[in-house]
């Protein structure tokens, strides 16, 4: 299922607009200037790629699925 799904490439696309979404909002928000500890901006940026990243691999892979069911 994974496979007629094409989960793994979902995933990849996924991930790697989370990972340039999140590279932006630190560029334009964190990196201007931060008054507090730069790990903690760090954790949130992780946070945001996996959480960003999970979200938009299952709205691929639910695309996915909608175009499956009508072939």
């Amino acid at each position: 299922m994974a496979a007629a799904l094409d989960v793994p490439r979902n995933a990849k696309l996924g991930f790697g607009v989370a990972t340039l979404v999140t590279a932006a909002v630190v560029a334009l928000f964190v990196l201007p200037g931060t008054g507090r500890p730069t790990f903690l901006y760090a954790a949130l940026a992780f946070v945001l790629l996996v959480s960003l990243g999970g979200l938009l691999t299952a709205v691929f892979t639910a695309v996915s699925a909608v175009r499956f069911a009508r072939r």
